[in-house]
């Protein structure tokens, strides 16, 4: 598809944008990169730290300086650190990047309701309240989708195209965020800026004829590092509910493979992969040596093949497909971030197109089990860089078989425990109190 031919219109006025959390990592890919896109201005910005999002805007390149609500010249880009005045600047998309539940919830629902385009960047959010939010646009009669770029977008994006070309999708998902490096003359595996020495997975560098085995062995020589995180499971939730699949169980899988191994690796176990059955979704590490490319936290889906000789033509060029022939395996080796969520905004804008579908096809939650005890009156703190739950565990359910009172994780973050959890219990809403009034109405909406 020709996106300059679909979505670049000269004659038409560029789209303005606000984007709340514009203080934020993803935040700033994206304002670096519409320096160079003439089709879209930037009228708002929103952060609760200004100063930090001026020097932001300056760092960038702009000469230009932000104003305040109501003053400035026009076309001036207005710089606030009040949600409620946001509304007051004209402006067409917001893009919510803020990270946080409630003030992003609310800051998206507003723009809907007042008839402006939302493209999500908080999976936070959209996890929690992604039902609420699809149907309000639908009433305002806008568009509401997640950000391309980031692997929710993208992985729904290739479902989408996997589909339409009427190929059976066995399994789909993602790389966790830093592959793990292994130098077979050091023996040393590093994931990001952490060192281990892994000197078994030597002899583990292929898959063996066992895949299970081979991939339990795996496990066991990187055991030294900590390989999961609560946004790989939100991001997994938000494609589950959105598009239709289901998690293997409640905790992914995470197992460590090369990508050329994954259509071996994610097929069911009568075909000697990992899977109890089909839909699945899943989160792999990548495994690579020094100089080889990363899978860079990219998406893939796993397909069945269908003629023989086709997919034995496929192969031979180098294309993934299984030792047996039966399932292959499809992937996009990136996400650019910010750096891509213009095409997002353009195609929102000008063609109402949405990364996402428009209903809900499944029934998954992010929700948490208590990590250990927790007592009575614990508040459930939301941060770090993976913006963990203090003392929860992130896990998978569908709602369908643990209940609608099932809490989704992000309503519970920076909730108040009523009375004390045992290790393992799933958090439900009746345990918890200080919940925002709106989210829990949000997340109403989508049981």
């Amino acid at each position: 598809m020709n996106l300059e031919e679909l979505l670049a219109d000269p004659s038409a006025p560029p789209v303005r944008i606000a984007v709340t959390g514009a203080n934020g990592g993803y935040a700033r890919t994206l304002l670096s990169q519409l320096r160079a896109i003439d089709a879209i201005e930037v009228a708002a910005l929103c952060d609760l730290d200004t100063d930090r999002v001026r020097d932001l805007w300056a760092e960038i390149g702009h000469t230009e300086g932000l104003v305040a609500v109501g003053q400035g010249a026009p076309g001036a880009t207005v710089l606030t650190d009040d949600l409620d005045r946001l509304l007051d600047v004209s402006f067409d998309v917001l893009v919510e990047a803020t990270g946080n539940p409630a003030r992003g919830y609310a800051a998206a629902r507003a723009a809907l309701d007042a008839g402006r385009h939302v493209v999500m960047v908080s999976k936070e959010v959209d996890s929690v309240a992604a039902a609420d939010l699809l149907g309000a646009a639908e009433r305002a009669g806008v568009g509401y989708t997640l950000a391309g770029g980031d692997q929710p977008a993208n992985l729904i994006a290739l479902v989408s195209a996997v589909r339409l070309l009427g190929l059976d999708v066995v399994a789909v998902g993602k790389s966790s965020e830093y592959d793990l490096v292994y130098d077979p003359r050091t023996g040393v595996l590093t994931q990001l800026d952490e060192h281990v020495d892994a000197p078994g997975l030597a002899g583990l560098l292929e898959l063996g004829a066992d895949t299970a085995d081979t991939l339990d062995r795996r496990d066991a020589a990187v055991a030294a590092l900590h390989r999961s995180a609560t946004a790989d499971y939100c991001e997994m939730a938000v494609v589950a509910a959105n598009a239709g699949f289901r998690p293997d169980a409640e905790r992914l899988r995470y197992p460590v493979a090369r990508p050329a191994e994954l259509a071996d690796i994610y097929a069911p176990c009568e075909d000697g992969g990992i899977l109890d059955g089909t839909g699945r979704i899943d989160v792999f590490s990548a495994l690579r040596l020094p100089g080889e490319a990363s899978f860079a936290g990219g998406v893939f889906a796993v397909v069945r093949t269908t003629d023989p000789v086709t997919w034995a033509t496929i192969a031979q060029k180098g294309h993934v497909v299984s030792r047996n022939g039966k399932y292959a395996c499809l992937y996009l080796p990136y996400h650019y971030m910010g750096v891509e969520t213009p095409l997002t905004i353009l195609a929102l804008a000008r063609a109402g197109l949405s990364t996402g579908y428009r209903r809900m096809r499944g029934d998954v939650v992010l929700a948490g089990r208590a990590r250990g005890p927790i007592p009575a009156g614990t508040t459930l703190a939301m941060g770090g860089h993976h913006h963990d739950v203090e003392g929860v565990d992130p896990v998978l359910v569908r709602r369908s078989e643990v209940g609608d009172d099932v809490a989704p994780l992000y309503l519970a973050s920076f909730a108040t425990t009523v009375g004390s959890l045992a290790p393992g219990a799933l958090l439900r809403l009746g345990d918890l109190t200080g919940i925002d009034p709106a989210l829990a109405a949000a997340a109403r909406a989508g049981a």
